[in-house]
């Protein structure tokens, strides 16, 4: 069973790297703007709020909004962030910190592998960044003090499959959990990092006056240890800090010296799963929520793992969810919370509970009102809520498919919907794309931009190469006046059936004016 978790880690690393670049053009259209109306891709990744700001970690860069999106500063293609994707952030006192990688061919294996390429840091709101390499040993760095022990350690010398999957900070410390690096932590800004020991994968507990004899080494391979495989942090305070491994969850009371660890097997009412890919503190009554994938044990199952009494026992919900974020909708003021409600973003939708998770709602279909343009993807990745200074919500919500955000006002799921979507401007109203191009129908849908200088009606139709009718997206359905028109194809034929790979062209009749032509390629 360890080698198929292996598989399957190794599954989920590349499956992360394909849906990072979802966005992809054979032509020439690019989003190297700094700034811009919309985030610089529609693969969100992570979203981080603080002091009303906005931050976006993509599929290309850093993103950035501090007037609720009406407008955003992209860092992608800068100086500072070049073309890196944002797999993690992370803001204390001041400093923002964003994670980088990219997938880079490795010539010795003859294949391609995610490729961790560091931090950036701003202290001035991300005017001006510091970069910090990966974090890795030197080749000699081959064991690791704790307490009395001295432990062998495996040196992790490359930044392939050495990538940051989550950032804490505490009072003068930065934490990185990395799939490949293990965990970490610097107290001198990044300068310099020493590998955190936890426990083995046949211990429960690990303290520095034990006398022990194991490897510290992420698992690759027949050797190491699937709880040194680093995936999520979480710290209460500066002695309180969690972290989620592919060996389960651990816990530290003294700052991240000793270690209890919690798995599906070590308990009476334990996690669902031992793959932890994220943790989040509900503040208005101090429980943990993890999202506890399953790994390598026959009774372990996707789904969300909740403790009230500091992880002795879990309870579990949404059974078969795979699980990427939390958020939290507090109920009265700061330090007086009279409730909450608990967002959950899955693979497979958007769940909401406002009583304990006895229950849970789905989101419903987000489509922005005034633009027609919608979320067309069921696997979300962030969610994050904002208290506004008049006692409304902002709930934003990252998928593969672009970035939306409810205003609520009243109810569940009640207010207004706008759905972010980037894509290049319409230079005038006989120009016509379609975004991404090429694209997967298993994926994500095709956008079909245009333009209007008045109100028609819109009929759009899809043809196969030999210009025989696949499908009629819309049909004489009217439209206003507008730059930023988006109508979808889901890749299927009138009959519902997926269409086979190979090239699309679709036409664009609006009312009596010369019709518009565009192309699209469906790949798999």
């Amino acid at each position: 069973m360890k080698k198929i978790l292996l598989t399957y880690l190794i599954f989920i690393t590349t499956l992360l790297a394909q849906q990072l670049p979802i966005s992809y053009n054979l032509d020439t259209k690019g989003l190297s703007k700094i700034n811009n109306s919309n985030p610089s891709s529609n693969t969100i990744e992570r979203i981080l709020i603080q002091d009303n700001t906005i931050w976006l970690g993509t599929s290309k860069g850093l993103s950035k909004s501090s007037d609720g999106g009406d407008t955003w500063t992209n860092y992608y293609k800068t100086e500072e962030f070049e073309e890196e994707s944002v797999s993690a952030l992370a803001y204390y006192n001041g400093t923002i910190w964003a994670a980088t990688w990219h997938f880079q061919y490795d010539d010795r294996v003859k294949d391609s592998y995610p490729f961790g390429t560091g931090l950036r840091y701003s202290t001035d709101q991300g005017n001006t960044w510091q970069k910090i390499n990966q974090p890795k040993d030197n080749v000699a760095d081959s064991s690791v003090v704790y307490g009395v022990n001295n432990i062998w350690a495996q040196p992790v010398a490359t930044e392939f499959q050495n990538f940051i999957y989550d950032i804490e900070l505490t009072d003068g410390t930065i934490w990185i959990a990395s799939y490949g690096g293990g965990l970490r932590k610097s107290t001198d800004m990044g300068n310099t990092w020493q590998r955190v020991v936890l426990p083995p994968d046949n211990l429960n507990s690990i303290k520095p006056s034990d006398k022990l004899n194991f490897i510290w080494k992420p698992k690759a391979g027949n050797l190491g240890n699937y709880n040194h495989t680093a995936f999520s942090i979480l710290a209460e305070n500066d002695d309180v800090i969690w972290v989620g491994t592919a060996g389960g969850i651990n816990k530290s009371t003294d700052g991240g010296i000793g270690w209890t660890k919690f798995n599906h097997t070590n308990q009476a009412k334990p996690i669902s799963g031992n793959f932890i890919l994220a943790l989040g503190k509900n503040m208005f009554d101090n429980s943990i929520w993890a999202g506890s994938w399953k790994a390598e044990g026959q009774t372990e199952y996707w789904g969300v793992s909740r403790t009230n009494d500091g992880g002795e026992s879990w309870e579990t919900y949404l059974n078969d969810e795979r699980v990427w974020d939390f958020g939290f909708k507090y109920h009265g003021d700061f330090g007086n919370y009279t409730g909450s409600d608990i967002l959950i973003a899955t693979q497979n939708g958007l769940y909401r509970s406002s009583n304990d998770g006895k229950t849970w709602f789905a989101a419903p279909d987000i489509i922005d009102p005034n633009t027609n343009i919608s979320i067309n993807t069921k696997h979300f990745r962030a969610v994050e809520v904002n208290k506004l200074i008049d006692n409304r919500y902002d709930i934003w919500i990252g998928s593969l498919n672009g970035l939306a955000k409810l205003t609520e006002t009243t109810g569940f799921w009640q207010g207004d919907w706008k759905v972010f979507l980037a894509s290049d401007a319409i230079e005038s109203v006989s120009d016509t794309y379609a975004f991404p191009n090429p694209f997967n129908p298993d994926k994500n849908v095709a956008s079909i931009k245009f333009a209007l200088d008045k109100s028609a009606n819109i009929t759009i139709r899809i043809f196969d190469y030999g210009m025989n009718l696949v499908r009629t997206i819309i049909q004489n359905a009217s439209r206003g006046m507008s730059q930023d028109h988006v109508e979808t194809w889901n890749g299927k034929d009138e009959s519902g059936k997926v269409v086979p790979i190979g090239v699309y062209f679709y036409r664009i009749d609006a009312g009596s004016d010369k019709p518009l032509f565009g192309k699209i390629m469906v790949i798999m």
